[in-house]
């Protein structure tokens, strides 16, 4: 199989007329929904949503380890498992933070005799849970619905094929998508050593894409659960957007996981394997493939290679072609070398001319008028993409785009993406491709993934004081010239924080000097916030206790870009 990004390779079909790639429609049958038995104890349920859930039966009751995204796909995975074991639900663990939405259905499982269910994990779970959304929510959102493809159509050509750990970020059927989190009350940061339920458990912190990371080790069954090794080559870089992964902390967790020598490797995601030889070949190539990339990385920037240059000199060995381990089914090596150059040397690559380079707009209007026109440009972007050229294809019809309001020339450059959607291995990429393919076409409006709002639930489940520091991100500096005040925000819940503007910067307070004040209850707070009504309107209606200058009051609150806090009638 090819190292390449994309490559000129005849599209398949899948199974719901999706048009991908022969090997990315291949990797579906890897994630279908399926409760492996592993060993005569332990159970792995793939694809029941992006993650798996696991099953140890232990001498006194049933191990869980993660609980998925929601209550309803941990009630699913459990009807399946409770076709082998009747044992009562004793313990849960977390492997990290992303999968842990689903723990309040265990509850019903547990024996009636327990009057609480111990919960094991990082000490880092909360802190990662709460700084999701937040300051970078619509970022973040916006970059989810485009790796994960969450509004690809289910069917047809653009239709979403799989996510590369599973088969879709969420499983439609365990709609409305309960959550059911709830805390670690037994947390670490450091090995540590258990006896859960009579089996002997040790965790070992290995950070990876998340930084609570445990690898979870049963020496009496030879069996460990890690978020190490994925069914795909772990993604240092993720498209949606995500801090930087030191490949050097993975390769530290991966060494140690190959020292287990374990009989059985389970995972977050992915089917699970068994016999010691054969686990030991996968992890050795896994931590390989990681450090090659890196090393290779490293070892081009030194001598002095930017960007676009590392990514042609940084290319996997025919020798990761053993497994689809380490095959490009999440994330491609081009990426990945980026991010580890932005993580080691950031942004700046030593090309002169990215030193300050002409705002897009501009240089493209430039490139364009020197290629001679508009029309020729057209031209080249059709010739490319009948030749198979589909990076230089979107580099020229990006030019067009950023210059011209042709929906043709949208079209076009539509077109070169779904080329590269439907000749990439990487799911990421495919997704990114097809989902900014119909925004192009007018079939998809992401509009409001460019807003900050915030999830009603979100607010009303969390400390509503958080919110208001939060909201510095939304200042318009436009808006704040002369003005320097403070409010203080007071909740019925007994939370307060305050907020002040000075220098076009809004700093977080303690409220305590400030002379204007909004006292309001959670609910209403969460419906301004979600964009489901406005302060203004509450002021107008008489429907929002305040003290102090109702003009000064107006003025503060519609200085933020948001809409429960814009003025009316402001852009």
């Amino acid at each position: 199989m090819s190292t390449a990004a994309f490559e000129d390779i005849e599209p398949g079909t899948g199974r719901r007329q999706q048009k991908a790639h022969p090997a990315n429609i291949e990797h579906s049958q890897r994630l279908l929904r399926k409760l492996y038995a592993v060993g005569d104890k332990a159970w792995s349920m793939v694809g029941n949503g992006l993650s798996n859930q696991t099953f140890i039966e232990a001498p006194e009751g049933l191990i869980v380890i993660d609980t998925g995204e929601c209550v309803e796909e941990m009630q699913s995975a459990l009807r399946e498992v409770r076709r082998y074991t009747q044992a009562p639900v004793v313990a849960c663990l977390y492997t990290h933070f992303h999968y842990v939405n689903g723990t309040t259905a265990l509850l019903a499982e547990m024996a009636a005799d327990n009057k609480t269910l111990p919960i094991y994990g990082h000490s880092g779970i909360d802190g990662n849970r709460a700084r999701y959304g937040g300051e970078v929510g619509p970022r973040t959102t916006r970059g989810m619905v485009h790796q994960f493809g969450i509004l690809l159509p289910t069917e047809g050509a653009d239709g979403l094929e799989n996510v590369g750990l599973g088969q879709f970020f969420r499983n439609a059927e365990h709609q409305p998508f309960t959550p059911g989190y709830l805390p670690a009350t037994d947390q670490f940061d450091t090995v540590s050593s258990r006896n859960i339920a009579g089996l002997e458990v040790i965790f070992t912190p290995a950070p990876s894409d998340a930084d609570d990371s445990l690898t979870i080790w049963f020496p009496a069954l030879q069996l460990c659960v890690n978020n190490l090794v994925w069914p795909a080559l772990f993604n240092i870089f993720a498209i949606r957007g995500e801090e930087y992964r030191d490949p050097r902390k993975l390769l530290k967790g991966l060494d140690h996981l190959q020292a287990l020598g374990s009989e059985h490797l389970l995972a977050s995601h992915g089917p699970p394997v068994s016999g010691r030889d054969e686990i030991q070949g996968i992890v050795r190539d896994y931590r390989d493939a990681i450090q090659f990339i890196w090393d290779q990385t490293v070892r081009g920037a030194n001598k002095g290679l930017a960007l676009d240059e590392l990514v042609a000199f940084v290319q996997l060995p025919k020798r990761f072609n053993r497994t689809y381990f380490t095959q490009q089914f999440y994330g491609v090596v081009e990426h990945h070398v980026k991010q580890i150059h932005a993580g080691l040397f950031g942004w700046f690559d030593e090309d002169a001319a990215n030193l300050f380079p002409l705002p897009p707009a501009t240089r493209a209007s430039r490139l364009v008028a020197g290629f001679g026109g508009a029309e020729i440009v057209r031209a080249q972007v059709d010739a490319a993409i009948t030749a198979k050229d589909y990076r230089w294809a979107v580099e020229l019809a990006s030019w067009l785009v950023r210059t011209s309001t042709d929906q043709q020339d949208r079209n076009r450059l539509a077109s070169a993406l779904r080329q590269i959607g439907q000749h990439t291995t990487s799911s990421n990429v495919r997704n990114w491709c097809l989902t900014r393919c119909l925004e192009l076409e007018g079939k998809l409006d992401l509009a409001r993934f460019r807003e900050h709002r915030f999830r009603q639930e979100e607010v009303l489940a969390g400390n509503p004081a958080r919110y208001v520091g939060i909201l510095r991100v939304l200042l318009d500096p436009l808006l704040t010239t002369d003005l320097a005040d403070e409010v203080r925000w007071e909740f019925a819940s007994g939370e307060v924080a305050g907020l002040q503007i000075r220098g076009a910067v809004a700093i977080p307070t303690d409220g305590a000097g400030a002379s204007l004040v909004v006292r309001l209850d959670s609910p209403a707070w969460a419906q301004v916030l979600a964009g489901k009504t406005n302060v203004h309107k509450l002021l107008d209606a008489g429907e929002l206790d305040f003290s102090g200058d109702e003009s000064r009051l107006r003025r503060f609150l519609g200085a933020f870009d948001h809409p429960g806090l814009r003025l009316p009638g402001a852009a």
